[in-house]
């Protein structure tokens, strides 16, 4: 063991983020968990110790901007008891007003000054030199976290915390902080206080989604990013079009697995410690149609949008028209959020467009289907939108518009299904794992119970076992370098 490279570790490098498939975490984290539960009837201390991992967590990732998350704990946490103390009606809206200028504000320089001026520079002739603005991992992320908090205080709905610590605590809890879910100060918060105690049906729960999780992006995502989709969205007229066609098949199951993968492991690292995130992804590619989607997919950030700006805009409560420009930019937004591209803002675009289409279809009084055509109408229903949600992972994968336009152009003109042979042959162990990617992707969900159950019923030490199989074979197909998870750039 070179002891130096160990305490390199503690030092911030840009190339090799604290990640939860990283080396260093698979090494660090049984020695936090023992750590965790000497101190876990210490209410304070385990708390302090927690926010200062996870501190240092983030510190890993961006380095001396863990600064802005500190910043951000003090103001949300001074204004939030301010708006609850404040007689006013008034001042109460004046306070949320500055809570949501001051993260908002933070959120837009970091994300969005390149992309206002580039517009601006656009309109105005003059040449554009992007600023050297380094955007903090996961600002995306515990900016609404924190907005959630203040605006549930401002509504009624929740108290403030007692102790700046706790609010720290939830702000910066590691599983979460840099990817989601985007957990809500409601849910959350009650959990602190209540002792530190993991069940059985815990433990068994956590070993199996962070295997899984594991196994979904250190393995499937990974894997097939490096030795095909990147090389497809690279340069998309170098392959047919039926390559571009599964280049798009495979980024879609390479986001799920990559996304949904973090999510797995985060929440199944809370539950090791005592707490309950709530389920982010749920099998989404199953969808019969787009509403669906949106209840299955990125679910923490789908009713995050949903409770505070879709509601807050007027929701369906002021007729059809405006229902359905509310479901319009509130996507639109939730693109923007994504990134500050305009390929984000048509990528929302066209999901809202969707979600409005659909909810005006829904309201037509349509006669219902016989029973006997329900499995062909449900099967056709999943393909249309798997597909149409595939025609927008384009736009959003795409590094511009040029690209994504020279990959619909080689799908829907130079198809070349001649080729299918030699690019089976090619490409065997990507087609594999797509294939296994997708089939558990739709695997009933009784069958994934039961093999949670089984997990959650094996004792400890094949539950070791099987951990140290899938690091071993994590360790087996991994690339030279780290492969930072996708949302980590949101």
């Amino acid at each position: 063991m070179d002891v130096n490279k160990f305490f390199e570790q503690f030092a911030y490098n840009h190339d090799e983020p604290l990640i939860f498939n990283s080396g260093f975490f698979l090494l660090l984290f049984p020695i936090f968990l023992i750590i965790y539960f000497l101190l876990a009837k210490q209410h304070r201390a385990k708390l302090t110790f927690v926010t200062i991992f996870s501190l240092y967590f983030y510190y890993k990732s961006s380095g001396i901007y863990f600064l802005i998350l500190i910043g951000s704990t003090i103001v949300d946490y001074t204004l939030a008891n301010l708006i609850f103390h404040a007689s006013e009606k008034k001042k109460k809206l004046a306070l949320l007003i500055f809570s949501l200028v001051v993260n908002l504000g933070l959120l837009g320089y970091f994300k969005y000054t390149n992309f206002l001026f580039e517009i601006f520079s656009s309109v105005s002739g003059g040449e554009f030199k992007p600023f050297d603005i380094f955007l903090p991992v996961g600002v995306s992320f515990f900016t609404f976290q924190s907005l959630s908090y203040t605006l549930d205080i401002y509504r009624g709905t929740l108290k403030p915390v007692g102790n700046i610590l706790d609010y720290a605590f939830f702000v910066s809890f590691f599983p979460q902080l840099v990817a989601g879910p985007i957990v809500r100060a409601s849910e959350f918060l009650p959990q602190i206080y209540q002792p530190t105690f993991v069940t059985k049906e815990m433990f068994g729960r956590g070993v199996f989604l962070i295997v899984t999780g594991l196994f979904k992006k250190a393995v499937i995502s990974n894997y097939i990013s490096l030795n095909f989709v990147d090389r497809i969205f690279d340069a998309p007229t170098l392959y047919t079009g039926l390559e571009n066609l599964f280049g798009v098949y495979g980024y879609a199951l390479q986001i799920y697995c990559d996304f949904s993968g973090y999510s797995d492991m985060a929440i199944g690292i809370a539950l090791l410690l005592g707490f309950h995130f709530c389920l982010n992804f749920d099998s989404p590619y199953q969808s019969k149609n787009i509403t669906e989607f949106w209840r299955r997919w990125h679910m923490s950030l789908s009713t995050w949008l949903r409770d505070y700006l879709y509601f807050s805009l007027g929701g369906n409560r002021k007729g059809k028209f405006r229902t359905y420009l509310n479901l319009l930019l509130t996507m639109l937004l939730g693109g923007l959020w994504h990134g500050a591209s305009f390929r984000f803002i048509l990528w929302g675009g066209l999901h809202g467009a969707a979600l409005a289409v659909h909810k005006a279809i829904s309201s037509l009084p349509l006669k219902p289907i016989p029973a006997k055509w329900n499995a062909t109408v449900n099967v056709l229903g999943i393909l249309l939108t798997f597909h149409f949600v595939c025609l927008c992972w384009v736009f959003f994968r795409a590094p511009d518009m040029a690209t994504a336009g020279q990959m619909l152009s080689q799908i829907f003109t130079h198809f070349s299904p001649h080729v299918l042979g030699e690019f089976i042959s090619g490409y065997k162990i990507v087609l594999l794992l797509m294939v296994i990617g997708y089939v558990l992707h739709f695997v009933p969900k009784s069958i994934e119970q039961k093999t949670e159950q089984i997990v959650t019923d094996m004792p400890l030490a094949m539950k070791t076992v099987l951990m140290v199989a899938m690091i071993i074979l994590v360790i087996q197909t991994k690339s030279a370098g780290i492969q930072p998870f996708i949302y980590f750039q949101f």
